[in-house]
């Protein structure tokens, strides 16, 4: 018997039927101080938006610790028809790191979608942030690209971060 080669299986499209109980964007809770909302696009390498990407969102509380009552630390969204989505969460406190060092506050973010058969990783950093020039995943990466990584202060306590999958302006995406 022959075994031939069969096309590979890919991730998505995510259809917003049945996905919408899956999606939480609120990680801090209503009523919860200190709230900020995180807005962006996926963009492709002709940066148009990605209609249907899937964006999860991982982080520490505002101590640095995982799991705390009253803050759910995790939130996923599908982006909408101009590739937009959007989190409301709480800063995240300082982590540690490799060799104990403390990590920048910062989101660990995990990108699915059409067309790719591992999801990708990044970071979201926050800017004006002294932590960000000692943070040991930071520093792995060429100062030129750094940026790509650090949110924009969009003003009204709203922080703005694209997501570029190919081009000059590729967010840098971590192997995992």
């Amino acid at each position: 018997m022959a075994y031939i080669a069969t096309a590979s299986q890919t991730v998505g499209p995510f259809f917003h039927l049945g996905l919408d109980k899956l999606c939480v964007t609120d990680l801090a809770g209503a009523g919860t101080g200190g709230r900020i909302a995180i807005q962006g696009r996926v963009l492709d390498g002709d940066g148009k938006p990605v209609p249907d990407a899937l964006i999860e969102v991982w982080q520490a509380g505002p101590d640095g610790r995982h799991g705390q009552p009253g803050f759910r630390g995790f939130g996923r969204t599908a982006t909408d028809d101009g590739g937009g989505f959007r989190f409301t969460t709480l800063k995240p406190g300082s982590v540690a790191g490799p060799e104990r060092v403390n990590q920048a506050p910062h989101l660990a973010v995990a990108v699915f979608m059409r067309g790719l058969l591992r999801h990708l990783v990044t970071r979201m950093y926050f800017p004006g942030e002294a932590a960000n020039e000692q943070d040991p995943i930071l520093a792995l990466v060429p100062a030129e690209r750094r940026g790509t990584l650090v949110a924009r202060d969009a003003g009204d306590g709203t922080l703005a971060w694209d997501i570029v999958l190919q081009g000059p302006d590729e967010t840098v995406f971590f192997d995992c």
